[in-house]
């Protein structure tokens, strides 16, 4: 996606936000938003999405209002799609209309196109017998007894689970949940936790949790190790915005801004140490469709 010129970028910028408010009153911008999920989104608004949102609330001359809500089963069905109510009469508001991260072609939202792509990445603690390891295939070929003492985590679900039974390795994986329920701890707060405990030397994680944890120790305290896609196993993903279905008016709007703040946006993403990869030109052409 090419940056649009400056000139342009800014009459752009200021015909949506006309347009905007030509359209209805509203001078909110309505995300939903885990208030506890670091590092995309905190109740002190401290998130990369946070900064987001706030770029984009002001492009808009709107307030950013927050509807937060932990990111459980269910979350969209009791955030985006959840209207607001009043004496129990439904209104044609909802509690939010934006979640600032959802993967690409989303089937439970409307989705954007795409404004970044990242990666699963093996994180391993340097100076614990690991440094030799510059690929996860390395993993695999170990002798026996070195292998026997991994200690690597490994979730309920996800593609590095899938990669560690493809590969034989299940058996020394330290057991984690995605959604542990934590009130105190989102998977990136408790995997940093652990690690610097020496619980685990050794986890693969979704690229910006990876990037979180990386921020939380002096630098050069982990490699970081992207994980390799094939045709039977991906591991990089495109991530959007998600609006409700039907609602292509704010889509187009949203898409407006992703395109004019591009720059921004991954400045902002970058700045929080989050692999990021090229966006696929298919995925964006695809999405804005």
């Amino acid at each position: 996606m090419r940056p649009l010129p400056q000139y342009t970028t800014c009459f752009a910028i200021l015909f949506l936000a006309a347009c905007s408010f030509a359209a209805s009153a509203e001078e909110k911008f309505k995300v939903c938003a885990d208030p506890l999920n670091p590092p995309y989104s905190t109740k002190n608004k401290d998130g990369f999405e946070n900064k987001i949102a706030e770029l984009f609330a002001k492009e808009l001359g709107q307030t950013i209002e927050y509807y937060w809500l932990p990111q459980r089963i269910g979350f969209i069905r009791n955030s985006l799609n959840a209207p607001l109510k009043d004496s129990d009469v439904e209104s044609n508001e909802y509690k939010c209309d934006v979640i600032m991260g959802v993967p690409a072609g989303y089937d439970l939202t409307l989705t954007t196109a795409p404004y970044y792509q990242s990666t699963y990445v093996l994180l391993i603690a340097k100076g614990r017998g690991w440094d030799d390891i510059t690929d996860a295939a390395q993993l695999v070929d170990l002798p026996l007894q070195r292998q026997e003492s991994l200690k690597i985590a490994m979730f309920d679900r996800g593609p590095g689970t899938t990669w560690m039974q493809k590969n034989g390795l299940l058996d020394v994986g330290i057991p984690y949940q995605s959604m542990s329920g934590d009130g105190e701890n989102n998977v990136a707060m408790q995997i940093e936790k652990d690690l610097k405990a020496k619980k685990i030397d050794m986890v693969i994680l979704w690229g910006p949790m990876a990037g979180y944890v990386a921020a939380q120790s002096p630098k050069n305290s982990y490699s970081m190790i992207p994980m390799k896609s094939t045709p039977d196993m991906k591991f990089d993903f495109a991530m959007a915005m998600g609006v409700r279905n039907g609602d292509k008016a704010r889509k187009e709007t949203l898409n407006k801004l992703i395109a004019a703040k591009a720059d921004a946006i991954r400045s902002i993403i970058a700045g929080y140490h989050i692999p990021l990869l090229p966006l696929p030109k298919q995925a964006i052409r695809e999405d804005n469709d």
